[in-house]
């Protein structure tokens, strides 16, 4: 089976559309973010193609703590690399209850296991709700950025929910193009807070983590 190149599918779409059309005549894309640092490249790439709802939604992240000081994180970013009158930003319930009970079971598998799986689900299922809610033309995560985040599942995840809710989802493999790279350098640039775990308890736990 051959690997689907999801950066060539992306760019395919972003050609289509054209680079920097007016802000009114812009697809509309229904984004979900994971944390400042993957979304600053993302945000760096696809405004010019794209009309942005950015979605902050993140229930595996613990503790409150870490919840409050990551979104806080983003909206700084946003403020200060001036998104703020260019991206809508849009936060989610915290509900940690509901990233629990998803992952019940699975408590003691590794890192970037099929519990991964299940969290990529949960957040981008949210997203493609609320995309399908707002009729978004497209919906994506800033997932795929990681290098430790598995593309291929963001991806097949996306395009199930897609037919699921009626929204298309744009396909991605943000890492690609040097992505990751650039996020990196711009974290430096705006100073971010680079977490050093994924988010949920399992991560950070040395003995759950690869």
């Amino acid at each position: 089976m051959n690997k689907i190149n999801y950066q060539k599918e992306l760019n395919q779409i972003t050609k289509n559309i054209g680079e920097n059309a007016p802000q009114d005549k812009k697809p509309h894309l229904f984004l979900h973010a994971c944390c400042a640092p993957c979304s600053s490249y993302v945000l760096e790439y696809l405004t010019r193609y794209f009309r942005i709802t950015l979605f902050y939604y993140n229930p595996n992240i613990t503790p409150e703590s870490e919840y409050q000081k990551r979104v806080s994180e983003l909206k700084r970013f946003m403020a200060e690399a001036g998104y703020e009158g260019q991206v809508t930003f849009m936060e989610g319930r915290y509900e940690p209850e509901v990233y629990f009970e998803t992952v019940r079971g699975m408590e003691d598998l590794p890192e970037r296991s099929i519990r991964c799986y299940h969290c990529y689900e949960l957040r981008m299922r949210e997203a493609a709700r609320e995309a399908a809610h707002l009729h978004a033309d497209y919906f994506t995560t800033t997932l795929s950025i990681s290098p430790h985040k598995n593309a291929q599942w963001i991806n097949e995840i996306g395009q199930r929910l897609a037919q699921e809710y009626g929204v298309p989802h744009l396909p991605s493999d943000f890492k690609k193009k040097s992505g990751y790279l650039r996020s990196i350098a711009l974290s430096e640039e705006y100073r971010l807070y680079r977490q050093n775990y994924c988010g949920c308890i399992f991560s950070r736990n040395p003995l759950t983590s690869s």
